[in-house]
């Protein structure tokens, strides 16, 4: 769930944004509908949103009963322990990692490396290479995709939350050939994101992305899919599901 101004929101590749609920009734109809855990990012991070997003993490966490993780305008320990103080299980760690990764390494000294998600966004140019982005996907950096992802795991993260900016809101499936080059090269958890517009697309991301979690919001936003028809038709299609 990308939360802006108190608001679960969902554009198409990162952009176009469009309401989609209150975050933390949302949260709660996801845990209830069996969902296995639930992903918040504040998407704008001002300081004022940091406040407002640490109290909507407590709402959360008084009203889910499964692990969630929270994201968005996290630069230093404090803002970590604000959160998990608030009620988050994990942190998810993007921009401000990017731009100093000893973050990783403060992070997981600190708290473990099962706090600590790192959050990739990526772009695939027309020569295949993938760049990671700042800024919600708003500024390319100088960082490869895979080298970024195997540096992270170096310092501790505990998964990486892999996003295809190509694939974002498109409906047309999971960067699946990227997601199976960084699952078969890492040892940590790959989390796939951004692409999901049907069933089948989850048990490709499994199957051939060597995919560990798969993320989605629009399709579960908006309905067109059923998390406990999805577990149903995973589990018929030989996919472990809890």
């Amino acid at each position: 769930m990308d939360v802006k101004d108190g608001q679960t929101v969902k554009g198409t590749n990162f952009v176009n944004l469009r309401e989609a609920g209150d975050p933390v009734e949302l949260g709660k109809f996801y845990s209830e509908q069996g969902a296995d855990e639930l992903v918040f990012l504040d998407i704008t991070a001002s300081h004022e949103g940091r406040k407002t997003f640490a109290e909507m993490v407590s709402r959360v966490a008084a009203t889910v009963n499964i692990p969630f993780t929270v994201g968005g305008g996290i630069g230093e320990l404090k803002d970590v322990d604000r959160l998990l103080n608030a009620g988050a299980d994990k942190v998810s760690v993007n921009s401000a990692a990017l731009r100093r990764p000893e973050l990783i390494d403060e992070i997981t000294n600190h708290f473990g490396s099962q706090v600590c998600v790192v959050a990739i966004d990526a772009h695939e140019d027309e020569q295949g290479q993938w760049t990671c982005y700042l800024n919600g996907g708003r500024i390319p950096t100088e960082r490869g995709l895979f080298e970024w992802a195997h540096e992270a795991q170096e310092r501790g993260a505990g998964e990486i939350l892999f996003t295809s900016m190509n694939h974002d809101g498109v409906k047309t499936g999971f960067a699946n050939e990227a997601l199976r080059r960084l699952s078969d090269s890492l040892s940590i958890p790959i989390i796939a994101s951004g692409g999901a517009g049907a069933k089948e697309h989850f048990r490709d991301t499994f199957l051939e992305g060597h995919s560990d979690a798969a993320l989605a919001a629009s399709v579960f936003h908006f309905g067109e899919i059923k998390i406990p028809e999805l577990k149903k038709y995973l589990k018929s299609e030989g996919i472990t599901v809890r």
